[in-house]
């Protein structure tokens, strides 16, 4: 099925039972996956991270959205601690979280971060990974890493720069300033801010429009802009190649046939 032949609310749902930390809804267009260790605020923990890469297998293997969000009322208050201080060099060498977060990024179809409250440390690293965040008005991101006796190392230190800027970023790495909602809204990190009891239908609404769109352009689209510097050879090819899709044919002529043939 094209995306354009999509329902902009698929009702096709099915829930994976096999997850211990998250919560998996699978529909036709996208996988709806929560983070859900409520009695530790969804902090990310060794099996989250083996789970969530397990999502990230699926995504690969069979493309659709993704939307992550977190069990009640908060994202995800940070790593495990508790994990984090038995790991030593060689773990740290692993990059056991940085490689989950730019898998994450590197998904084919776009990634949406749905934060109903606290991002914190690895948690708001996840966030800072999907390509777009919407925000309820008790979401909060922050990295307080550095008072741990550690770095935010899985991300943060240079991907929050690109999408805040240089000087924001440093307030909240090396300062601790924490982002709430209207602060985070400001400075381009989040798209909106909505209230809590339409946080999940505006993220869903969002991955609508998203889905309306040509799948194969949304592919090829993140693709390049993803690539770093400018990339005129790329954008020609990835132009050429959706020339050639029946996808793009049969879209400008509904768009031709609807303005009477008219360019």
């Amino acid at each position: 099925m094209s995306a354009a032949a999509r329902p902009a609310y698929d009702n096709s749902r099915a829930e994976s039972p096999s997850y211990e930390t998250l919560s998996v809804e699978e529909r036709t267009d996208r996988m709806v996956v929560t983070l859900s260790r409520p009695a530790a605020r969804n902090a990310i923990n060794g099996r989250m991270i083996a789970e969530l890469h397990r999502v990230c297998e699926e995504l690969e293997h069979s493309p659709k959205l993704l939307l992550l969000t977190g069990h009640g009322g908060v994202f995800a208050g940070g790593a495990d601690i508790g994990e984090l201080r038995r790991r030593g060099r060689d773990e740290a060498l692993e990059g056991i979280n940085s490689r989950l977060f730019e898998r994450v990024r590197r998904l084919p179809l776009p990634t949406v971060a749905a934060v109903p409250g606290w991002a914190l440390g690895g948690g708001a690293e996840l966030a800072y990974a999907c390509d777009l965040r919407i925000a309820g008005p008790d979401a909060v991101f922050g990295n307080p890493e550095p008072g741990l006796g550690i770095l935010a190392a899985a991300g943060a230190c240079w991907r929050l720069r690109e999408l805040v800027g240089e000087s924001v970023a440093k307030q909240v790495l090396l300062a601790g300033r924490t982002l709430d909602a209207r602060a985070a809204l400001a400075c381009g990190l989040v798209l909106d801010v909505v209230p809590m009891d339409r946080l999940m239908a505006e993220a869903h609404a969002l991955l609508d429009r998203m889905s309306r769109s040509s799948a194969l352009a949304l592919r090829l689209t993140k693709l390049v802009t993803d690539a770093s510097g400018a990339h005129p050879v790329a954008d020609d090819l990835a132009q050429a190649v959706l020339f050639e899709s029946p996808d793009k044919e049969e879209r400008m002529t509904r768009f031709l046939e609807k303005k009477g043939g008219r360019g």
